[in-house]
């Protein structure tokens, strides 16, 4: 198990959302401000990690025809129960994110880390994988949520910062005027764009880095 390696992979070179391009649908709809991105993120996370836990835990007693069946129905349990909570106890989170809530059951990054990864090693390795996924995920979620509420109203934290009558219901800062931020970005294609923008730079990243690495190797 090495951990250094997955912790790396998970934010950087195999980044769920950046480099494996999985979970888009929710990463463009819901990241219009700061309280749905770490909302979604922290979620995303828990459920990740505790299915990757109970796969990996039932991988040999799982019969190979209906594994897939089976991991839907175990994320569909974690599911449903983070989705409860988030009615309980922060309702303006869950009325936020709305049905990407329960849409986090098909989607592709839980799904795929099962069959990849949680399947084949074990309850320690795939803990791990959920958690660092989770993590390079909640920080794509967050940094989209940053870029497109600073520039598309001027304001940062809204749901959170300068909260009145609880969580969810904060103005934010307002950094500059909202009439003067670029709407666009606020919009379905504001996603579209933050995304390719951030998609961009991590794999001219990942190429100049590798570069520097087959350099170095053939001096």
């Amino acid at each position: 198990m090495n951990i250094k390696k997955q912790f790396k992979d998970g934010l950087i070179t195999n980044n769920p959302v950046l480099v494996q391009l999985l979970g888009m649908c929710s990463t463009m709809a819901i990241t219009t401000m700061f309280f749905n991105g770490i909302g979604m993120g922290i979620s995303v996370l828990i459920i990740l990690t505790c299915c990757n836990v109970v796969i990996s835990a039932m991988r040999k007693i799982i019969p190979n025809d209906i594994r897939i069946a089976v991991f839907v129905v175990i994320i569909a349990g974690f599911v449903t129960i983070v989705d409860l909570l988030l009615q309980a106890y922060v309702p303006a989170l869950s009325e936020s994110l709305g049905v990407f809530i329960p849409l986090i059951v098909v989607n592709c990054i839980i799904i795929g880390r099962a069959e990849a990864f949680a399947a084949k090693n074990s309850v320690g390795a795939s803990a791990l994988d959920g958690i660092f996924q989770g993590l390079g995920y909640t920080i794509v979620l967050t940094v989209m949520c940053i870029i497109r509420e600073f520039l598309g109203s001027g304001s940062f934290g809204k749901g959170i910062i300068n909260t009145v009558s609880g969580i969810g219901t904060g103005n934010g800062l307002q950094i500059f005027p909202e009439e003067f931020g670029a709407k666009l970005l606020t919009m379905p294609f504001g996603g579209f764009l933050t995304l390719g923008c951030l998609i961009a730079v991590v794999q001219y990243a990942l190429r100049k880095s590798a570069e520097k690495k087959e350099k170095e190797g053939n001096e």
